[in-house]
């Protein structure tokens, strides 16, 4: 098992104070009294001067504050599920491939323009079993989202991820996809380079893969930038996240020319985990830890592993052309369904 997260990622974590979402102001509240005694209780110690009733006072607000947060996450509104998955501190797919793969080798560009950082990919072996990675990065902070684009990839990303699919079936591998993104990169580059072809032969070329292909959502999954390398066997969503067409900010402004009612959109669009499993649109929902996986991302990481483990053995034993089949008729059947 590879040691630790992506290292940006650990400095961030370590160095940035935990950062609190609009919703969660009764918590920091709690949480930034509790950082303050501890520090007073720190200082007392010190000095020699006893501590106990701090850390009596520290155990009481910490019981308090860990049962606001249960309440608040248990109750989270469409929109404010749309604040967790694009939280800054939640792990990215750089993450989740440095917890979970050992001897991964990055492979670069599309044979054709160029290498796009916003989509990451290569060789790995996954607990012990060789894979190809696909995967949108956001990056951590100013200098790596700028290096990723913030996960928005341009045409010679898609391109460079349906290489390493077709290589995966050429040898029999499976794909493990990691989706994060706002969507796909909307520039006039973009589009000169052939954006939508590139997307359209992606979601295609992961529908005709004769290996496994597990895709999971782990924060954002923003429209056809999303489901290009989201076309897989089983679909997975971190309990958090969202997976959406269009963002709720800009529903708002098309349909109602007020990006204010975000929240009305959030809710009309069926984005989140739990509505689209109820639609038959994923296949499985992974739980976060409390408070979401911001506050403890090496857990959510291996939830996400162990999910993605149990998935691949269902999959063990299935044909190329079975698995196409198979993967065929459940895109198909979403077309067909009766949506309610």
């Amino acid at each position: 098992m590879s040691q630790g997260l992506f290292p940006g990622a650990q400095a961030c974590y370590q160095a940035a104070m935990r950062q609190f979402l609009d919703f969660e102001k009764s918590v920091a509240e709690l949480e930034t009294k509790i950082d303050e005694l501890r520090q007073m209780g720190s200082q007392g110690k010190a000095s020699g001067t006893s501590g106990i009733n701090i850390d009596d006072e520290i155990a009481r607000l910490s019981e308090k504050a860990d049962k606001q947060l249960r309440s608040t996450y248990s109750k989270l509104t469409p929109l404010q599920k749309v604040q967790v998955a694009r939280h800054a501190q939640r792990p990215k797919a750089l993450d989740y491939v440095r917890l979970l793969t050992t001897d991964y080798t990055p492979l670069s560009g599309d044979r054709a323009f160029g290498d796009d950082d916003a989509m990451i990919g290569g060789l790995a072996r996954f607990r012990g079993e060789p894979v190809v990675i696909v995967g949108t990065e956001r990056g951590h902070d100013t200098e790596t989202r700028l290096k990723h684009n913030f996960g928005m990839a341009r045409p010679e990303g898609y391109r460079k991820a349906q290489r390493l699919i077709e290589m995966a079936g050429r040898f029999g591998l499976p794909v493990l996809s990691f989706i994060d993104t706002a969507g796909a990169w909307p520039g006039i580059d973009a589009e000169a380079r052939g954006q939508a072809q590139a997307i359209a032969k992606s979601i295609d070329v992961c529908l005709k893969a004769p290996v496994p292909l597990i895709a999971t959502v782990i924060g954002e999954g923003g429209s056809g930038g999303a489901i290009a390398i989201g076309a897989g066997d089983r679909i997975l969503m971190l309990e958090h996240s969202i997976y959406s067409v269009i963002s709720p900010e800009a529903a708002a402004s098309i349909l109602w020319r007020d990006p204010k009612l975000a929240p009305a959109a959030a809710e009309a669009l069926k984005l989140t985990a739990q509505d689209l499993q109820s639609l038959g649109l994923i296949d499985r929902i992974v739980p976060e830890p409390i408070g979401g996986a911001q506050r403890a991302p090496e857990e959510a990481v291996m939830a996400i592993g162990n999910a993605i483990s149990e998935e691949l053995e269902t999959l063990k034993g299935l044909t190329g052309p079975a698995l196409i089949q198979k993967r065929r008729d459940k895109f198909l059947s979403m077309t067909r369904t009766p949506l309610h």
